[in-house]
């Protein structure tokens, strides 16, 4: 028997349990109400893969971050993202912190995680010169990474894609019928699916879907988070400088980009309105004071690139929240911090522990199934020499179109032949648009290069979703 199946939410969680899914079934379709993969909670976070230490033993989360954890080397082979294990420390200014470090240790080794030392001295100094001097001990965790998330989401979304899946965005879930055993999801574009198992995986939103099937999860709160990101010319740090943590949130941290540059943040407001991505000068406020504490040589002034905001979705019981509906629907809540960090990990649970052995569904693994999917890298990130090849067999290759990132018309050519329609879309996909400028030298270049690729007019091209206009009437580029 063929199951359809239907994933609603494209960030890493959604995208990666499509991919799990996709391996025994072709009938996957992903539906998420944004414009492309990743657009929401996965979009705006810090991007670390924890080293899954200090999730409270005995569950959920501790149960699948270490493991996510240890499959990203795997994961980002096979789907061609950039992987930076740069390690992570936990940092002691006072006597008193060493009892949390210590804490660290007992539920590493509860978690058994067997990554972690304790540095303390010249040691601490030689790894990192450029923090607090007044800092004492670390708790160190060599196998924490970073990643750019979003680009998690979409090389898995493609990857589900080239395996025969379906992917639809500006798809907004309303309603639900149940009809001959089957699902059929209403859309509010008037578009319908029908599904036999439907993966609720839709992040901020994950508690509301649940209710459009009856069934109850735990209520979903946002937290949001501020965050400073800057150049990447001055290097503040090698690895994630964590503080130690308070009750809602693990710290303001700096953190290294893995396309340059560092972030510095978040903070942590708990706020009623899903829809909160601004900023505030007293949170602004809060990182400015909580990093230079950590890394004091840090000019916001003069390494600034921009400010933003992120929400994550928490719930009062702290823990992930994975479980059978009472059809054959599975909700994927909750998944707060390191939700990023267990992705992998999660999608492996939903098939293998709910909807295999719970739901008693028989899958048999396709063998036809091509985990691999090719890469969106730049070209200024490979060989010079390479580059130079390429510019003389194609001279758009050498033709900047952002200068920050030095990205090539030719890449964003390759990113629209991949899928991208709008200005957000070559944004995440190529980087252009991410450097000092923030886009104000080459969006009109992209949104040219959109149309006339697209052939369309300027003015119909979009930020993101519908309605997010750029030209509003036919102008000269």
């Amino acid at each position: 028997m063929t199951f359809l199946i239907a994933v609603i939410g494209a960030g890493v969680v959604g995208t990666l349990i499509a991919r799990e899914l996709i391996k025994y079934e072709k009938d996957v379709a992903i539906f998420d109400e944004k414009s492309g993969p990743g657009r929401m909670v996965s979009k705006a976070n810090s991007g670390i893969i924890h080293g899954g230490y200090d999730d409270t033993p005995n569950t959920l989360r501790a149960k699948l971050s270490y493991k996510g954890n240890k499959m990203y080397d795997e994961l980002s082979k096979d789907l061609s993202f950039d992987l930076k294990r740069c390690g992570s420390h936990v940092v002691a200014f006072e006597e008193e912190d060493l009892e949390y470090i210590n804490s660290l240790v007992e539920k590493a080794i509860k978690n058994g995680v067997e990554e972690y030392q304790i540095i303390k001295g010249e040691t601490l100094k030689k790894m990192e010169p450029k923090v607090n001097e007044d800092i004492i001990a670390s708790f160190y965790c060599p196998i924490a990474g970073i990643v750019n998330p979003w680009m998690v989401a979409h090389q898995a979304a493609r990857n589900v894609e080239m395996n025969g899946g379906k992917l639809y965005f500006n798809k907004k879930l309303i309603d639900v019928e149940m009809n001959d055993k089957r699902y059929l999801l209403k859309f509010e574009d008037d578009f319908e699916f029908e599904a036999d198992i439907v993966i609720n995986a839709a992040g901020l939103y994950a508690d509301e879907i649940a209710k459009l099937f009856g069934d109850e999860v735990p209520k979903i709160y946002p937290v949001k988070g501020e965050y400073y990101l800057t150049k990447p010319e001055f290097k503040y740090v090698n690895s994630i400088i964590f503080p130690i943590p308070n009750k809602i949130s693990k710290g303001c941290l700096v953190v290294p980009v893995i396309d340059g540059g560092f972030l510095i943040g978040p903070n942590a407001q708990e706020i009623r309105d899903k829809k909160d991505f601004s900023n505030t000068n007293e949170g602004l406020s809060e990182i400015r004071e909580k990093g230079l504490k950590l890394v004091p040589e840090i000019n916001y002034r003069q390494d600034s690139v921009k400010t933003f905001a992120g929400l994550r979705p928490e719930t009062a019981e702290k823990d992930f929240y994975i479980g059978k509906g009472e059809g054959n629907v599975v909700h994927v809540s909750g998944i707060r911090s390191p939700g990023l960090t267990a992705a992998p990990a999660i999608a492996q649970y939903v098939v293998d522990e709910i909807i295999k052995k719970e739901m008693n569904t028989k899958f048999l693994k396709r063998q036809d199934f091509n985990p691999k999917v090719d890469s969106f890298r730049v070209f200024n990130e490979e060989d010079i020499d390479l580059w130079n090849e390429r510019i003389e067999n194609d001279p758009e290759a050498g033709e900047l179109v952002c200068f920050c990132n030095k990205v090539s018309k030719k890449d964003i050519k390759a990113a629209i032949k991949k899928g991208a329609k709008t200005l957000e879309d070559i944004k995440f996909l190529t980087g252009a648009s991410f450097g000092e400028c923030q886009g104000s030298y080459c969006s009109s270049k992209i949104v040219k290069i959109l149309a006339e690729e697209l052939n369309k007019k300027p003015e119909d091209i979009v930020m993101n979703e519908k309605g997010t206009w750029i030209i509003d009437s036919e102008v000269r580029l």
